[in-house]
């Protein structure tokens, strides 16, 4: 159930997400060792965004997912800032990531819980 959201001032100006929405799927998959058909990435432009006192692109991620380990949160940082840096020129020192796991029995999926 990783779930990643992406909130972004610099989506509103690119066009097509279809790279981004794939790699961040996969790559999030690969990093919490979880089948890919469970992870779900949202896009979310965002027409006003200010970091710091600038309304240079920036982005806000948050990732939630079952059993999250805490001392992973370093290399998923790392690994989600330079995809963000990579497809949407959002430098690392502009990205917040919140990180979220979740009790299982407060997430749904397909008319139950996890």
């Amino acid at each position: 159930m990783p779930t990643l959201m992406i909130k972004s001032n610099a989506l509103a100006a690119t066009g097509d997400h279809s790279a981004l929405l794939a790699a961040a799927s996969a790559r999030l998959a690969e990093l919490l060792g979880k089948p890919e058909r469970y992870v779900m990435v949202l896009l979310e432009p965002i027409a006003a965004m200010s970091f710091g006192g600038s309304a240079a692109p920036a982005a806000y991620l948050e990732l939630k997912s079952l059993g999250l380990p805490e001392e992973r949160t370093p290399v998923l940082s790392a690994a989600l800032c330079g995809l963000i840096e990579n497809h949407l020129g959002v430098p690392s020192r502009r990205i917040y990531i919140e990180f979220q796991s979740p009790p299982r029995h407060l997430f749904g999926h397909d008319g139950g819980t996890f």
